[in-house]
């Protein structure tokens, strides 16, 4: 069986532990999200960790909150979460000469993914993702 999954990289001139820093605060997701639909955080802890919730209010053409669920953490490695629809957003940060390379990906590998992927969602996440990317690096890059 096919994962289905989409994937954006860049190389951020910053350590891992920076980058790791900004992903793991939730009251600065709306900061770095490149798809530009969350709006603010809701509830959360100060630093998210492994089974954490954090609920985000959200606005693509209408508002909404989505509540979501911290599934992998490893301090400065990678973070995940994933909300009731169990698609899974992930940051994996690798040191490299340079800096960090961080891959943001987006799992959609469930059985009920085919409104997303009859809506084009998968692709729109990717450019969503690369645009993100470029937001981390800004803030993570600008003192």
């Amino acid at each position: 069986m096919k994962v289905r999954s989409v994937s954006a990289t860049r190389v951020i001139n910053a350590p891992p532990a920076t980058v790791f820093d900004l992903l793991a605060d939730p009251r600065r997701h709306a900061d770095f999200d490149g798809s530009t639909t969350v709006v603010d955080v809701k509830q959360a802890p100060a630093r998210l960790y492994l089974g954490a919730t954090f609920s985000m209010d959200m606005k693509m053409r209408i508002g909404y909150h989505v509540k979501n669920v911290v599934v992998a953490f490893e301090e400065a490695k990678c973070i995940a979460w994933h909300h009731v629809a169990q698609f899974i957003w992930r940051y994996d940060l690798e040191e490299v000469p340079g800096g960090t390379k961080v891959t943001e990906s987006f799992n959609y590998n469930k059985p009920w993914a085919f409104g997303i992927i009859w809506l084009g969602w998968p692709e729109r996440n990717r450019r969503a993702m690369e645009a993100t990317l470029e937001r981390i690096d800004r803030l993570v890059t600008s003192g």
